[in-house]
């Protein structure tokens, strides 16, 4: 019960900085690996070579790369410049219905972020640089948007606010879903990433063009669970019940994601479609 003391300095630090991470290195690690699995031979192929320079030749290596600029002091600027693409906030409450202009004021929210890069992305008249940093962008972005509370329509910071003990400890709702709900199967990316490739998918939606209206019915998507009675527990202390319940759709947005992020890719590298489950 000691985590419970240090639960509001612990809050504290997570409300000087919004958002946090979503999902965790873990999530967004297995969304890329899953994603990696369903590339095309060309988009794959492009991939390595943009990556190459860096030293990497998989998604997963770069999945958490755009959280990382918060603590880079040299990528400041360029965190700053970013840091509201990685959510969404729906001002229209219970109806998680996207409207631009309220809900993405100046391109600054994960919908935006999406549209923007995979079009960098796909534009081969830029150079490389530029190119490799959309595709690192793509990568996190459209894992942040199937995270459920980087989409919601709540004034608690997407979950920060709402404190919580899991597992023993003093936390948060956001946190929870960022890794607490994860860990609880042991598994690291690759692992986990195999067991849920491996299941029997989910009727998936169709093309992702124009990727602006597909990134918006995904956030809409993560508000409308956030909606849902129950995940937002009506007591602090989660256990089993919450994991039992809530752990299943996590996972399925992870599958979902990883599945969309490589149409995205496949898309925008202009590499035919990709193998296997297709949204």
């Amino acid at each position: 019960m000691r985590g419970i003391g240090r639960l509001g300095a612990g809050l504290l630090a997570c409300m000087c900085t919004w958002p946090v991470l979503a999902w965790g290195p873990l999530g967004h690690a297995v969304v890329a690996d899953i994603a990696q699995r369903h590339l095309s031979a060309g988009a794959r192929a492009e991939v390595r070579r943009l990556l190459a320079p860096e030293h990497v030749d998989t998604l997963a290596a770069v999945s958490s790369w755009a959280d990382g600029l918060r603590d880079d002091p040299a990528q400041r600027a360029l965190w700053l410049r970013t840091r509201s693409q990685h959510y969404v906030d729906f001002h229209g409450r219970h109806r998680c219905r996207y409207e631009p202009p309220v809900d993405c004021r100046q391109g600054q929210c994960v919908v935006a972020g999406i549209a923007h890069y995979a079009g960098v992305l796909a534009d081969r008249g830029r150079g490389d640089a530029e190119r490799r940093e959309a595709l690192k962008f793509v990568v996190h972005f459209v894992g942040d948007v199937h995270q459920p509370l980087h989409a919601g329509y709540r004034d608690d910071k997407g979950g920060n606010t709402r404190q919580v003990v899991f597992a023993g400890r003093g936390s948060n709702l956001h946190r929870v879903w960022d890794s607490g709900l994860l860990a609880q199967r042991g598994l690291d990316a690759a692992a986990y990433a195999r067991l849920l490739d491996a299941q029997p998918g989910p009727a998936l939606p169709g093309p992702v063009s124009p990727i602006g209206s597909a990134a918006a019915r995904w956030a809409e998507e993560s508000c409308r669970l956030t909606a849902q009675p129950g995940f937002y527990p009506r007591t602090r202390k989660l256990g089993r019940t919450y994991v039992e319940a809530e752990l299943p759709v996590a996972e399925q947005r992870l599958r979902l994601a990883g599945y969309r992020l490589a149409a995205v890719l496949n898309q925008a590298l202009s590499a035919g479609p990709a193998a296997g489950p297709h949204p």
